[in-house]
């Protein structure tokens, strides 16, 4: 027969002790980041009696205090320690920036991982799978679009309300002087012929895979916030982007800049010093591969990829004029937006984006592999560092994508433990790094 003992109250000091400050603000971001001194308490296991470890807020350290204090009975200690606490700011957003494997992309002959390791507890890179199947339903957008293409065809019976956005506008072209009917049903036609087309666009997303990387400037929960806003901007125009065109397009991409840049409006500039020239900054990088190793991005302002040559066992030179790249998101207001002087802008582009401003690389041969990454594994501009990168990548040539790209995290962040003893003043960076393997 098991005895249960009855749970014996801890000491004064062995409570005292189950508590630990976690984390000190200068590890995660200067004080301009996160305003005021602060630490989370992290409960132990000794005490709580299980593994995982949570911060505990405000309220909740109030009351251990007071449990300390009185020295009350062991109920009340597991009362407590059972009780759901929120997480903390920095715990939410470190979850809700890091993908889970789950959410890797399944392509023919394509192998993908990524990574990231943020300099505290929290950082300012993000990466993303963007798992066109997983995430949509493809094949109810498509019955959509073709369900579309039959309805827009179909003349609005006399007296009846619009049916959808063709039949207000073709109500619309009837109230206009000189109306022809030709030009409604030709306007019919051509709507159609755009729902097809959608159709058809969609149904390249169930061999497409995304990846998004964002790196906002600094570390700690502003930056995390800033990628935030990047990551739930990126998803919102997402779903506008596939009702309207099936796929990704310049325009989307211009919108997310925009959305970025600093507004002059009243609403916005109330309050805001003139000397301040404080903004949210975030690079982005964002690409789809298909399963012949086609891979096409946009750049706004982040380190270029890099392609490994399995052939010839080093990274390739790629022409420059194949790898478009813009300025960092809402930096550069193009000079034709409507809205162009209604941000601040550090310069104006001649016009917004289009085709040929999406850039290009193909994995030509199998082994062929694509390393994306932030700056904080590799800025694009030492040569050595590239070097090292390069026979980490060679050594590792023949392990799959996960193992790759464990291996060069693992260097950059040995890089980072060596600098430091050169110099303690150096600052870490948060690293992630993405690997696109064509098998």
């Amino acid at each position: 027969m098991i005895r249960h003992r009855a749970p014996v109250a801890p000491t004064e000091d062995a409570l005292a002790d189950s508590f630990r400050i976690a984390r000190h603000p200068a590890q995660c971001g200067s004080r301009a980041e996160l305003g005021k001194l602060r630490a989370d308490f992290v409960l132990s296991s000794a005490f709580l009696g299980h593994a995982p470890r949570f911060p505990y807020n405000s309220i909740a350290l109030i009351a251990d205090s007071k449990l300390r204090t009185k020295g009350e009975g062991s109920a009340e200690l597991q009362s407590m320690a059972t009780r759901q606490v929120e997480p903390s700011i920095d715990e939410y957003l470190r979850k809700r920036l890091m993908p889970v494997e789950g959410t890797i992309p399944q392509l023919a002959g394509i192998d993908m991982y990524g990574n990231s390791i943020p300099a505290g507890s929290v950082g300012g890179d993000l990466f993303e799978y963007i798992n066109f199947q997983q995430r949509y339903n493809i094949d109810a957008r498509i019955a959509r679009a073709l369900k579309l293409s039959t309805d827009y065809l179909e003349p609005l019976p006399k007296g009846q309300t619009p049916r959808n956005s063709v039949d207000a506008h073709v109500q619309w072209l009837k109230s206009r002087s000189g109306y022809i009917a030709v030009v409604a049903a030709e306007y019919r036609r051509a709507k159609v012929s755009e729902q097809l087309r959608i159709a058809e666009d969609l149904q390249e997303l169930y061999t497409t895979a995304g990846v998004l990387l964002v790196d906002a400037q600094g570390h700690g929960i502003i930056s995390a916030k800033i990628a935030s806003t990047v990551h739930d901007t990126f998803h919102a125009f997402m779903l506008s982007e596939l009702d309207r065109n099936g796929k990704t397009t310049p325009d989307f991409f211009e919108k997310i800049n925009l959305r970025l840049a600093q507004s002059v409006t009243a609403r916005n500039a109330l309050g805001r010093d003139p000397n301040d020239n404080s903004r949210e900054i975030a690079t982005m990088l964002y690409g789809e591969i298909r399963p012949g190793g086609h891979f096409r991005f946009v750049n706004f302002g982040h380190p270029p990829p890099l392609v490994f040559s399995a052939e010839y066992e080093r990274f390739m030179e790629i022409d420059k004029a194949r790898m478009v790249q813009f300025l960092a998101l809402g930096l550069e207001i193009p000079e034709d937006h409507p809205d162009r002087n209604k941000y601040l802008s550090m310069a104006l582009r001649t016009r917004q984006m289009n085709s040929s401003d999406v850039a290009e690389i193909t994995l030509m041969s199998p082994g062929d592999i694509l390393f994306l990454y932030t700056d904080g594994v590799y800025d694009g501009s030492d040569e050595q560092n590239r070097l090292q990168i390069e026979r980490v990548i060679r050594e590792h040539k023949n392990d799959q994508a996960r193992e790759l790209c464990n291996a060069i995290l693992e260097y950059a962040v040995k890089q980072d433990e060596y600098l430091q003893q050169i110099d303690e003043k150096d600052r870490i960076d948060d690293k992630t790094v993405v690997i696109i393997k064509r098998g």
